[in-house]
């Protein structure tokens, strides 16, 4: 079991870091020419500071447990980014965006996993 939970975690710490480093590094306008027509719903500083509350999720997931030091902050960053994926689905829905509402509920339920997990009986 922790081997899977470590694979997911591993996961999602990719695709979280690989999604703040995208909405930290690139413009707005960018982004939006690229797909994330979200973005227009939110200033330039919103956007960033998504972005750097992602990549500070993605290594909240793995640093404190891969270091052995403050390991609560993993199930605390995961719990995070559930509350982040659900600002997304909203946003989404609102927008009519079907499957970026799937893509936010499934990477929640999988977020909301590993803090249950880590918060739970397996631990760190």
């Amino acid at each position: 079991m922790n081997i899977a939970l470590w694979v997911i975690t591993a996961t999602l710490a990719l695709l979280f870091l690989a999604a703040g480093t995208m909405k930290v590094a690139q413009p707005k306008a960018k982004l939006a020419a690229a797909g994330q027509g979200w973005v227009e719903n939110f200033s330039d500083g919103a956007v960033k500071s998504i972005g750097t509350l992602e990549i500070l999720g993605a290594l909240g997931l793995v640093l404190p447990a891969l270091l052995n030091v403050a390991t609560f902050l993993v199930p605390t960053a995961a719990a995070g980014l559930v509350l982040l994926m659900a600002g997304a689905a909203i946003t989404h829905g609102r927008r009519k965006e079907t499957p970026n509402v799937i893509i936010n509920i499934v990477l929640g339920v999988l977020a909301l996993g590993v803090a249950a997990a880590r918060y739970g009986p397996l631990g760190l």
